[in-house]
């Protein structure tokens, strides 16, 4: 049987009275902008039954090492597997406890340092800053496998490099989004519970979600926790693309830095960003490679650094099975935002080389990307990881 989703009860049109049903089972709670882009009753119930598919199949084969070669992404086998690395690698990795979240769980990030070169520059890589994009941990993952089970296969990029890597930036949401809503985004700290009432209807821009929320979302106090940690960056904070309202998805916080998590992955590449030299933050969905900066049309100084060494990343990506990526900024792509950690990499920490990565599909699936498609990601992005560590090593 497949787990229904919060909220029971799934409509997906003011115009439409009659709620779409998925299988006799299960309905779904399908993020807003995908549907908000879409203009027809078959076009909603197609996309309904992609996501009925997905989620089945994760729930008919479920993750594990003997089946796919690679790891549970329940959250505690992750942790598991991360003392395991540091236990059992203790030359090459050490697992950081670098704070806790609003729920107590540890933040931990693996530093793989062969020790082999003097003061190597250093790559930082997290995922899982949404809860609900899993594709993120399990590629966060993946590339910590590839440095460490397989160090002798990239020896280059292990001895040239110092790796920082946070599979999971939102324990709490992320757990969230396994046990109870599998859309859960935002972290689960405490937010005072507000109404859409209370809060102007223009506060975000993108898709009209003012005047919408209710019919979305509903006005369920639960999804007033929580705090959006890719909105919460002391960088241009909620300038744009962020909202003030807590019941909302992109909720900014009530001020820069009000999370544990943000916090503490802030002050440990502070504490470092002189060694690091590339900030990679993995999200999911688009198949796109995101440029700072996020709160502006105007470009970086060196922007065309930044393309550059973009397009040699997504060309070693596509080689590997031809999957189309875009590259450039999120205005020119997707949206504005603003308080993004990318942004305050480049723009706070002053790290030179400084994406986004929007992962696996283009919306097929989006969020409920079948368990099939972790390997085929994990090996292309680490592709373009490679490429980029690469170029690392060569300019310091």
């Amino acid at each position: 049987m497949v787990r229904a989703l919060r909220p029971p009860l799934f409509k997906i049109s003011s115009k439409f009275e009659t709620p779409i049903e998925v299988g006799p089972l299960t309905f779904f709670n399908i993020d807003p902008r995908v549907l908000w882009k879409k203009h027809s009753l078959f076009t909603y119930s197609f996309m309904c039954t992609y996501y009925y598919l997905a989620y089945h199949e994760s729930a008919v084969f479920p993750l594990s090492l003997t089946r796919y070669g690679l790891f549970s992404l329940l959250l505690s086998n992750i942790q598991e597997y991360l003392d395991y690395l540091g236990s059992s690698m203790p030359d090459l990795v050490k697992i950081i406890t670098i704070g806790k979240s609003s729920e107590n769980r540890p933040l931990k990030v693996a530093h793989i340092s062969s020790g082999k070169k003097k003061d190597p520059p250093a790559i930082w890589i997290d995922g899982g800053v949404h809860g609900r994009e899993w594709i993120a941990p399990s590629t966060a993952l993946f590339i910590l496998k590839q440095l460490t089970e397989n160090y002798n296969t990239n020896k280059g990029v292990v001895d040239g490099i110092d790796w920082y890597i946070m599979p999971v930036a939102n324990p709490d949401g992320y757990e969230y989004s396994h046990s109870t809503d599998r859309l859960w985004r935002k972290s689960r700290s405490k937010n005072p519970s507000k109404r859409y009432d209370d809060y102007r209807s223009d506060d975000y821009n993108y898709y009209d979600e003012g005047r919408q929320a209710r019919f979305f979302w509903g006005d369920d106090p639960e999804n007033c926790q929580g705090v959006d940690l890719n909105r919460n960056w002391d960088f241009h904070w909620k300038e744009v693309g962020a909202s003030n309202n807590p019941c909302k998805p992109t909720f900014a916080g009530d001020r820069p830095f009000s999370e544990p998590e943000t916090r503490a992955m802030s002050d440990f590449i502070m504490d470092h960003s002189e060694q690091m030299k590339a900030y990679l933050t993995l999200h999911s969905y688009s198949q796109m490679l995101l440029l700072p900066w996020g709160y502006t049309k105007q470009n970086p100084k060196d922007y065309d650094d930044l393309m550059y060494l973009g397009r040699k990343a997504i060309e070693s990506l596509t080689r590997m099975y031809g999957t189309p990526y875009k590259i450039g900024t999120s205005p020119s792509l997707l949206y504005p935002t603003s308080g993004s950690s990318d942004d305050w990499a480049k723009g706070r920490a002053g790290i030179k080389y400084s994406y986004t990565l929007e992962l696996r599909d283009k919306g097929t699936f989006g969020f409920l990307l079948p368990a099939t498609q972790i390997v085929p990601t994990g090996r292309e992005t680490f592709a373009a990881v490679k490429t980029i560590a690469k170029h690392v090593m060569n300019s310091d």
